[in-house]
C-alpha cells in the first residue's frame, strides 16, 4: 500500500487547509484510514480516523474544527482544517491501518503562524 499525500503549507491562525491522501496498492474495505500528526519533541498522535465501519473519530483538540472524509471508491481520505492554530503546526501523515499492520505516508508540513 501507498500513500500520497498533499495539501500542507503555510496558514495564518484562523485559516484553513484541506490535505488530501490518495491510496494505491490495495486498499481493503475492512481497512481504517486516518490523519496523524507529529510535532516537533513530540510523539505522533491521532488527529481524525475513518473506520471501515464508518465510525469516524477525532482528537479532542481538532473537534469542531477538523473534518475528514474518506471516500471508498476513490480510495482517498481528506482532511478539512479550519480555525486553524499555532498549537496544530506539526507533520501530518496519512495513514492506513489493518489489525496486524500500518501503513503511512510520506508526511506533509503544516505550519500555522500567529
Amino acid at each position: 500500500v501507498q500513500l500520497q499525500a498533499s495539501g500542507g503549507g503555510l496558514v495564518q491562525a484562523g485559516g484553513s487547509l484541506r490535505l488530501s491522501c490518495v491510496a494505491s496498492g490495495g486498499i481493503f474495505v475492512t481497512d481504517d484510514m486516518g490523519w496523524y500528526r507529529q510535532a516537533p519533541g513530540k510523539q505522533r498522535e491521532l488527529v481524525a480516523v475513518v473506520t471501515y465501519g464508518g465510525i469516524i473519530d477525532y482528537a479532542d483538540s481538532v473537534k469542531g474544527r477538523f473534518t475528514i472524509s474518506r471516500n471508498r471508491d476513490k480510495d482517498t481520505v481528506d482532511l478539512q482544517m479550519n480555525s486553524l492554530k499555532p498549537e496544530d503546526t506539526a507533520v501530518y501523515y496519512c495513514n492506513t491501518r489493518r489489525p496486524d499492520s500500518n501503513y503511512w505516508g510520506q508526511g506533509t508540513q503544516v505550519t500555522v503562524s500567529s
